[in-house]
């Protein structure tokens, strides 16, 4: 009978096992906390980015979209955009007609210089109408007494001093000699002029003319130009408020004004918001902002619009209107050559080192400066991307000097090219070894083992480096920005003939916005648009090359 020796061990077998599982049990939860705590992270990081853009596409746009849109895209009903157009002229043909009553009073230049064309249409009619000498010099002389009272009129801030001028013009009103002759002009212009005295404070006449400049500027934001005015040469001039939201700010703008005013001796100006109403009050343009307020709508017109040709479009006056097609195309375009460009030769190099090298001194120093590579700055590469393939390598091969897709391609192809070796040479290394003692055992070369056995057991390994090269080629700006990238450009056809040409991205565009003058803050939805584009572009492609590691590894399960 054996005998059973007493166990040296304090813990008990069943206690052991369940101290183990309580162990693993914790690192479980401690793992799936993490994926919950990163997946948290992202939704934190990229929600608000794919909720603002998404206003680039999803959005209430005017009638000033509609008009944009037809003109610059052939987009839309003509017929139907024809009636809705007459319909809001009329709708804002009265805020056009209080802006040039009250505008008379403030701009005297104008006023001066109608005075003085006047007198001299009215010489040349008395010329024309062989008036005698004696006469025609008492009625030049007459002319030139209402052209300078008016202009006294015009030009004084007290409001008795003008009164006392215009009535000396209009003293004159019934004179026979003057009737049916230019000279009424003087006659009109003084009883107009005489209204705007009584309800504008002369001395603020000064003040009245910035604020008027303001106020034009945000009803031209808000409608365009004035119709039959002259045609601005900007695009982003030749419309109005395209959209509600944007319109909203203009029409914030349009009523209230932002003064420094002093709060406490001593003490800093803060920044106060006056009403227009109470800026303008007792003028003819005070009854403009209530209207404004109650009827911007129907001036305006604001319907919810799925905006999806935002995909595909070009820019226009600098990512001011339109999409950003050609961002996405040169985008993939530049991703994809630095791909093909990287995936050979990674693969290979990873090949390399792991079957043929060894583990000498010098593959060990090959291997750190593989590393080293992955952490240069990539503005380093950019650099690097400039002096060799921009100025030295394409032109020796007759290609033009000087930025274009093949040189960012081949630049980007570099930044990655340290990772997917890396990742290739994991998956090589972690291909069990029978299967290659098994390929050579069946009498197949080293080549051909390679090729046909080890190559497609650490294909998914490898495509999982394309992944991450993907995602860093896509939205790296610095190497792209001395090789390849242009701020404005349109959508190519077919795409590899603009192989030889520099294109924009996404990244690059979004980074021109955002350094550009005013731009970003004008436009903020077509950032978050781009960032949104870029940030689904990446998933795309990444869910693509997943899907794509995910079918090799089940074919190489048999299933």
């Amino acid at each position: 009978m054996i005998r059973r020796l007493p166990s040296t061990d304090p813990l008990r077998p069943g206690r052991l096992l369940r101290l183990r599982g309580a162990v693993d049990r914790i690192f479980t939860g401690l793992a799936s906390g993490s994926i919950l705590l990163i997946a948290l992270a992202l939704v934190v990081v990229l929600a608000p980015m794919l909720w603002r853009g998404a206003t680039a596409v999803l959005f209430r746009g005017t009638v000033e979209f509609r008009l944009m849109q037809m003109q610059k895209f052939g987009r839309g009903n003509r017929a139907d955009l024809a009636v809705e157009l007459v319909q809001v002229a009329e709708v804002r043909q009265p805020v056009y007609g209080m802006l040039d009553r009250f505008s008379r009073g403030i701009a005297t230049d104008d006023m001066e210089e109608e005075a003085r064309r006047l007198y001299r249409e009215f010489g040349k009619q008395l010329d024309r109408r062989d008036t005698p000498a004696q006469e025609r010099t008492e009625l030049r002389s007459l002319a030139k007494h209402l052209r300078d009272d008016f202009t006294e009129a015009v030009e004084s801030t007290d409001k008795a001093a003008a009164r006392e001028a215009l009535g000396r013009v209009l003293r004159h009103a019934d004179d026979p000699r003057l009737t049916g002759t230019v000279a009424e002009g003087f006659f009109r212009m003084a009883r107009d002029y005489g209204h705007i005295v009584d309800t504008v404070d002369l001395s603020r006449r000064a003040e009245y003319a910035k604020a008027l400049g303001e106020v034009r500027d945000a009803i031209q934001a808000l409608f365009g130009p004035r119709p039959g005015g002259p045609r601005p040469p900007l695009v982003m001039d030749q419309y109005g408020a395209t959209r509600w939201d944007m319109a909203e700010k203009q029409l914030a703008r349009l009523l209230t004004a932002e003064k420094w005013v002093e709060v406490q001796p001593g003490q800093p100006l803060q920044r106060v918001e006056v009403p227009r109403e109470r800026e303008f009050a007792g003028t003819d343009l005070a009854p403009l902002f209530p209207l404004m307020r109650e009827r911007a709508a129907d001036m305006l017109r604001p319907q919810m619009t799925l905006y999806w040709q935002y995909f595909l479009d070009d820019s226009l006056s600098g990512h001011y209107f339109g999409g950003v097609g050609p961002e996405i195309l040169g985008t993939l375009l530049i991703t994809i050559l630095a791909i093909l460009f990287a995936l050979p030769l990674g693969v290979v190099s990873a090949a390399y080192l792991v079957e043929c090298a060894g583990d000498g001194r010098a593959v060990r120093l090959i291997r750190t400066c593989i590393n080293a590579l992955a952490g240069v700055p990539s503005i380093v590469f950019g650099l690097f991307g400039l002096a060799f393939f921009v100025i030295f390598l394409l032109p020796k091969f007759g290609l033009p000097q000087g930025s274009s897709i093949l040189a960012g391609g081949l630049t980007l192809g570099l930044l990655v090219l340290p990772i997917i070796i890396r990742a290739s040479e994991e998956a090589i290394r972690s291909v069990p070894p029978t299967y290659k003692e098994a390929a050579l055992a069946l009498g197949a070369s080293r080549l051909r083992c390679f090729v046909t056995v080890m190559l497609p057991a650490a294909l998914p390994g490898i495509l999982t480096g394309v992944i991450l090269s993907v995602s860093r080629a896509a939205g790296e700006t610095a190497p792209i920005l001395f090789t390849a990238a242009v701020a404005i450009g349109s959508t190519a056809w077919p795409p590899w003939s603009a192989v030889t040409k520099p294109t924009c991205t996404l990244a690059y565009s979004s980074y021109h916005i955002a350094v550009g003058d005013r731009l970003a803050a004008l436009v903020p939805h077509n950032q978050y648009g781009m960032v949104m584009t870029l940030i689904l572009l990446v998933l795309i492609l990444n869910v693509a090359a997943i899907l794509v590691r995910s079918r090799v590894a089940m074919r190489l399960r048999g299933q």
